[in-house]
This record gives C-alpha cells, sequence and structure tokens, in this order.
C-alpha cells in the first residue's frame, strides 16, 4: 500500500460523509448521543475508516477519564528478546498511565490486517521494530505519533528512533575473534530484509577487512535453528579452507550452527569457535555456554517507551545508543587450540 504524502484531516472526514467537521469531532471524540443522529454517527466512522483517519492525538488534550494505549508492534521472531522489550516498555508506560497492546506481525515480518478498525479503538501512539515495519502501513501505524526500535535514524518513519549500538556489539565480537588469532570468519547472517542485521554485515566486513590476511564468507539462514543448520553445514562442505570461527546475528543462528558443527564432527571450541548476539537463556542451555552480546531489551523497551512519551509531550526524545556488551563464554578460543 502506498504512504500518502498527505495525512488525512477531519475536513476531509467531513467532506466525505457530508458533515460537519463539528459532527466529525462529535463523533470520533464519542461525544454524539443525543446530539446527532445513529445514521450519520456511523457514516462518520465509515469515512474515517475509508480514509484512513486517526485523530493526531498528540496535538490534542490527553483525553480525561479514558485509559491511553500504546501498541508495540514487534515481529513474531525471537520472542524471548521482544518479551523484555514489552516488559521494559510497559514498566515506564504505567507510571504514566499508558497501557501496552503487543502485537507481533504475523510470520514475523510483512503486513498484516488492522486489529483496530474499529472507530471506537483509540491508539496514542506506536512504537514497532524495523523488522515489523511492513505491517506499519497495513494497520496505518504510520499515520499515529510513531518511534521506531532498531531502525535506520537517517530513513526512519517515525519521529524518533531508539537503538542498540549494535555496531559497537559487532566490533567487540570481531575484535575478541581477531584477538585470539582468526582469520577466516563464516558470517552466519539472518535472512531478515532490516536495518540492524545491515549493520551487522557492514561492521563486521568492515572491521575484518583493517586487518590484513583475513577473509569473510557470508551464509544467509532465517531465524530458526533448522535453517541455521542448513546454511552452515552447507557452507562448511563448500570447497575452500575451512572458516576458524562462525559469527551468528542471533543466538538461535548460533544454536543451528552448533547441531550443524557437531553432524560435521567439529568440536567448538577445538576445532572452530562460534559467537551469537542477544544473549538468550538459551545461550547458557547449550554446550559449550556461548560467547554473545548482551543486549538489555528490558532498558530498550524502557527507552523506547520513554521517547514515545516525549513525542506526544512535544519534547525532544533523549539521544545516544543504549550500550551492549560482549559476554565470552566456553565457544570461543584460538584457532586449533588443544582439547
Amino acid at each position: 500500500m502506498a504512504r500518502s504524502s498527505t495525512r488525512p484531516t477531519s475536513r476531509d472526514v467531513a467532506q466525505a460523509a457530508g458533515v460537519s467537521q463539528a459532527a466529525v469531532s462529535l463523533v470520533l471524540g464519542d461525544k454524539w448521543r443525543g446530539r446527532v443522529s445513529e445514521t450519520t454517527a456511523e457514516r462518520v466512522r465509515h469515512a474515517a475508516r475509508e480514509l484512513g483517519y486517526r485523530p493526531n492525538l498528540a496535538a490534542r488534550n490527553l483525553r480525561l477519564g479514558r485509559t491511553r494505549t500504546v501498541l508495540l508492534v514487534v515481529p513474531a521472531l525471537t520472542t524471548e528478546f521482544f518479551a523484555g522489550v514489552y516488559t521494559g516498555a510497559a514498566r515506564v508506560a504505567a507510571e504514566h498511565g499508558f497501557g501496552v497492546v503487543l502485537y507481533p506481525s504475523p510470520e514475523g515480518v510483512g503486513p498484516a490486517r488492522d486489529p483496530f478498525a474499529s472507530a471506537q479503538a483509540a491508539l496514542d501512539g506506536v512504537l514497532a521494530s524495523s523488522m515489523a515495519a511492513d505491517a506499519l502501513t497495513a494497520i496505518r501505524g504510520d499515520q499515529l505519533p510513531l518511534v521506531m526500535l532498531d531502525s535506520d535514524p537517517a530513513g526512519s518513519l517515525g519521529a524518533a528512533t531508539v537503538n542498540l549500538d549494535i555496531a559497537d556489539g559487532i566490533r567487540q565480537v570481531a575484535d575478541h575473534l581477531l584477538a585470539l588469532g582468526h582469520r577466516r570468519v563464516l558470517h552466519l547472517a539472518a535472512d531478515v530484509p532490516s536495518w540492524t542485521f545491515d549493520i551487522r554485515a557492514k561492521e563486521l566486513a568492515e572491521r575484518l577487512a583493517a586487518v590484513p590476511g583475513t577473509e569473510i564468507r557470508t551464509a544467509r539462514a532465517p531465524i530458526s535453528i533448522d535453517g541455521a543448520l542448513t546454511a552452515t553445514e552447507t557452507a562448511l562442505t563448500a570447497p575452500g579452507p575451512r572458516p576458524t570461527a562462525v559469527v551468528c546475528d542471533d543466538d538461535k543462528l548460533a544454536a543451528g550452527a552448533y547441531k550443524a558443527l557437531r553432524r560435521l564432527g567439529l568440536r567448538i571450541p577445538d576445532d572452530i569457535s562460534v559467537t551469537g548476539l542477544d544473549d538468550l537463556a538459551l545461550a547458557t542451555a547449550i554446550d559449550p555456554e556461548l560467547t554473545t552480546v548482551r543486549l538489555d531489551a528490558e532498558l530498550f523497551g524502557e527507552r523506547g517507551m520513554q521517547a514515545l512519551l516525549a513525542v506526544l509531550e512535544g519534547r525532544e526524545p533523549d539521544g545516544g545508543d543504549i550500550p551492549v556488551r560482549l559476554v565470552v563464554r566456553g565457544s570461543t578460543a584460538p584457532p586449533g587450540a588443544p582439547r
């Protein structure tokens, strides 16, 4: 669906419904009973739905006596991480009298049917992960006050962006492996079109290219253990020198890589090192425990909600990416380290 360059106004709704702007305000403000007819009210609601009109809630006074609601749009991927994002966002929202509705985009990415088609549903704003950005136009979330998470600040749909310092996390991974002596790396990349994964690939390539004698090979996989297993097995049985380290975009990909390496008879980290990114519970459930980058999902959610509250109140959100930290565990060692 093409995004309209001009946001529909109450005047547009009034013209489409053949009523005054005052009538539109009464109906959409749910104050019409006894003042306009049921037939007129339905005509206004129909026109608003057809035009995709939403009141500019950031520009009006907060409604008295009604629950304020924010929509959190996330991919149905790496759900443990986004559960943390929700927890942090809901905590800050509750402190300010807001509720948060979690809306996972079907299939992880892509458009979705509008769960708020009813004219009685009121949303004050939207928090959305860039991985689920395609769902925004389908639910018209891009026409509400919007803060984007893990999104390119230069090309964001939103009024503000909040990011984890993923680039620095990848630099920490690369520096750790280079310091151990690794020069041949397989990048097990998430096969998801998203800025956050583009940044991982770019930073890893640049960091390795700065050191003479390095070689990077890329294998793409959906964020699933089976997908990662297949991609890793294919990449490591291809002709040429075998990589000594596998850098995974996500801990779930790393778990799939573990299975592939064991099928191939390779020991971790003796024959090959593996790193992840997220520090999910999975990272310490696998053996050896996974060297990975810890992302503070709850703080991410808190900062996202704080930014959205600032947008709603006409303030400038706090800037700066959220720091991340490499956690070194048993899955990395120098190449060819003895058992």
